[in-house]
């Protein structure tokens, strides 16, 4: 028996090796999908690795050698817009050390633009499996490893006699409890949280959707408005679990909107609170769910709740409006406040760079964004999603038609009166002007330790890894006495 047959069973699912700056900045954290997907792949006879090519910092020759190896029957690669092109590379590695291996492609951006993808890459790409893949995957590799007809399995796009084929579409998994995560497959020593010393992060869900339709996003469109959660007492077994089988300290909670339904969401407080685990939790949700429970807020910080990032996007009521946030300036001003009052580091966002952006636009919302007073605020640039709604307004302005570049940190719109090169050194300036401020206030916290160390060590990571680093060198580098702030500080 040759390699090849040997191995006919096995799957690799390769995370590609994309870096901006952004997420690797404060730490890692694995590739959930993944976990899901290994998990319903090993319960029908698959023989599964998960490879986090980025959380390793490994470069195309040490995939390519890893590929060539393992040889496995099947490779699958996930990608959003940033990272297709990347994804699209790892395959064509693939396709050059294994010319039998099956490959598959999923994530938002395959499942949106399976066409684009298939019409360029078919030689690379065998198949895009389109949205949720815990319950598509397995049935796609089993009917290819029987031969039965592909074409039989929902939600799926191929090529076939030169013609691209879509199947039907799957309906989303009525209950998530019943699958598997494959935690046993994860490599958690690549997973730290630059902020807390011996720390070890998971990422879970709790719930899949969102009903909100922020028109710059995708994740409306995903889960096409629906919502789904679980049953509370396992979200908490599963943290439990985490935490005394592999020492998991610090959980990342994936969901979109976690705080959705009131009542669950008090009792996974409850549960959290009552078993006193030790964990520290980040996780996302709206300013609306944070005013709603501002009478329990307190018992947010007392289940371990540290961290949660609110995404405000605007200090305009206008383009508020525009982007179909239903929330207003004031609304989320105070709910960053409650956070903030709780002990808890609050984090936020605001988009820029839209057609109508202007220096004068930009210097009142960083006014503003000080009005919100954030711990950490991100001055992202709006990227042209090309399955978002506002895609075909945008459309005109768009300069930059790389892929890799739509990663909210680099300019890929031209706005009216600026050009893209001026759009970034005011997007700079609005970061080095922020945290000037913000690090005086820092050196004079009192009360809250643990709060004070993160933010500082926080921001420490921010400079040593995000994207950050290298442009504030051409404005000049932060200044010396702020440099020497953080350092005095740092412990």
């Amino acid at each position: 028996m040759n390699n090849r047959d040997k191995n006919a069973d096995k799957v690799l699912l390769v995370t590609p090796p994309y870096h901006c700056g952004v997420v690797e900045s404060a730490g890692r954290w694995p590739n959930l999908g993944f976990v899901y997907i290994a998990g319903e792949l090993e319960k029908v006879g698959f023989e599964v690795e998960i490879y986090d090519a980025m959380s390793k910092f490994h470069d195309y020759d040490q995939i390519r050698a890893h590929i060539r190896d393992l040889a496995p029957g099947f490779i699958g690669v996930t990608a959003i817009t940033a990272t297709i092109n990347d994804a699209v590379k790892v395959l064509k590695i693939a396709r050059e050390e294994c010319p039998n291996v099956t490959t598959f492609l999923g994530g938002v951006h395959p499942t949106f633009c399976w066409e684009e993808i298939l019409s360029l890459h078919s030689d690379v790409v065998d198949y895009c499996v389109l949205g949720e893949g815990e319950l598509t995957t397995p049935e796609l590799l089993e009917a290819h490893r029987k031969g039965s007809d592909i074409a039989k399995v929902p939600g799926i796009a191929f090529v076939r006699d030169g013609q691209i084929w879509r199947t039907s579409p799957r309906e989303f998994a009525a209950d998530l409890d019943v699958f598997t995560p494959a935690w046993h497959l994860v490599n958690w020593s690549d997973y730290p949280l630059y902020f807390i010393d011996n720390s070890t992060v998971a990422i879970l869900s709790s719930s899949r959707g969102c009903i909100h339709e922020c028109a710059f996003c995708s994740q409306h469109k995903f889960w096409q408005g629906s919502y789904r959660q679980r049953d509370p007492h396992k979200v908490v077994a599963e943290i439990e679990h985490l935490a005394k089988t592999y020492g998991i300290n610090v959980f990342f909670i994936a969901d979109e909107y976690p705080t959705y339904d009131r009542q669950r969401w008090e009792t996974i407080l409850d549960l959290l609170i009552e078993k006193k685990l030790g964990v520290h939790l980040l996780m996302e949700t709206t300013a609306k769910d944070i005013l709603r429970d501002h009478d329990i807020i307190h018992r947010y910080r007392e289940a371990g709740i540290l961290f949660i990032y609110i995404g405000v996007e605007s200090t305009s009521d206008k383009k508020l409006v525009e982007f179909k946030k239903d929330v207003r300036f004031e609304d989320s001003k105070k709910a960053l406040q409650l956070i903030r009052d709780a002990g808890m580091i609050v984090e936020s966002s605001l988009i820029l760079g839209t057609p109508d952006e202007t220096p004068e636009t930009i210097k009142e919302t960083l006014a503003l964004a000080r009005e919100y007073n954030a711990d950490f605020m991100h001055f992202l640039l709006l990227a042209p999603w090309p399955y978002a709604d506002m895609y075909d307004s945008l459309k005109p302005y768009i300069e930059v038609f790389d892929y890799s570049k739509y990663n909210l940190v680099e300019p890929v719109i031209k706005p009216r009166t600026m050009t893209r090169d001026q759009l970034m050194k005011q997007v700079l300036n609005c970061y080095r002007s922020y945290y000037m401020k913000k690090l005086p206030e820092w050196a004079t916290m009192k009360g809250n330790p643990l709060k004070r160390s993160c933010l500082i060590r926080g921001m420490n990571a921010i400079m040593k890894n995000s994207f950050l680093k290298d442009h504030m060198k051409g404005l000049g580098g932060m200044p010396e006495h702020v440099v020497k702030l953080i350092k005095s500080l740092d412990f």
